[in-house]
């Protein structure tokens, strides 16, 4: 809980939370009891509760063995309807099919979350597979187009990024913040972030904040494989994802009694 919150944090909550973000993170690697005590600093028995009263309300699941856990089916309950009680990503759909359509590249949208951007919706390339572009996918927001296109609406000095080093996805990830600072300059100069395989290698990607909040939280992108990203297909994507950007913006005017989420 944020330190100036001004409400008293809830222990059991908060680990409860801590939990199944942990389990979240780690994807398709199981966790042992131990595991995820040591990981926590919880007992061993306080976390062997825990994970019981999780599993019988199946918000973590378990082996035939019950020795190692995962996230459960309520988890995809609690994003799905996440996803669509969400007037932004309702709204987006169609224009993100529509650039689909019109450019045959994969298409993004997705939120800033503190330091990461998240994956709201993707449209896939039916010319190449992608395995990293999943729904729920988190990203360093420093590392690609999407992120950089939210980081370019904030001032420098303002920017949530993680202290210490910058990670690297790939060895063209900008992780020094000057030149970070720099690139994310350019991009409030021409309108829109360039990734050159700086989140995956062989993908360049190009980025587009979506202006309905001030400074924007959602970015919408189109990824390219650089094996087949010439000029003229570039200015194209970039023609065709600023239009819509401004369809998008232009459907999601706040309409009277919309609540203002936070």
């Amino acid at each position: 809980m944020p330190e100036n919150s001004g409400v008293r944090g809830v222990k059991s909550a908060s680990r409860t939370v801590a939990l199944l973000e942990l389990l979240a993170a780690r994807g398709d690697r199981p966790a042992r009891l131990d595991e995820l005590a040591g990981e926590l600093g919880v007992p061993r028995s306080s976390m062997y509760q825990l994970l019981r009263t999780l599993i019988d309300c199946g918000w973590v699941r378990t082996d035939t063995t019950g020795s190692l856990y995962g996230i459960g089916i309520r988890a995809l309950h609690t994003g799905t309807s996440y996803l669509d009680g969400d007037p932004h990503v309702r709204a987006a759909r169609p224009y993100l099919d529509e650039a689909s359509e019109a450019l045959g590249e994969t298409i993004h949208l997705a939120r800033l979350d503190g330091p990461n951007v998240v994956y709201l919706a993707t449209r896939e390339s039916h010319a190449y597979v992608r395995t990293l572009s999943r729904v729920g996918r988190r990203v360093p927001a420093h590392a690609g187009a999407l992120g950089k296109a939210l980081l370019a609406e904030r001032p420098d000095a303002l920017l949530p990024l993680p202290e210490g080093p910058l990670t690297a996805c790939t060895e063209n990830t900008l992780t020094g913040r000057a030149a970070l600072f720099a690139d994310l300059a350019r991009v409030r100069e021409r309108g829109y972030s360039v990734d050159r395989e700086e989140t995956v290698n062989g993908i360049a990607g190009f980025g587009f904040a979506l202006r309905y909040d001030s400074p924007a939280t959602d970015a919408i992108s189109c990824s390219v494989p650089v094996a087949r990203l010439g000029a003229e297909h570039e200015a194209r994507v970039v023609a065709v994802m600023r239009e819509i950007r401004t369809k998008i913006e232009r459907s999601l005017s706040p309409g009277p009694g919309a609540p203002d989420w936070r």
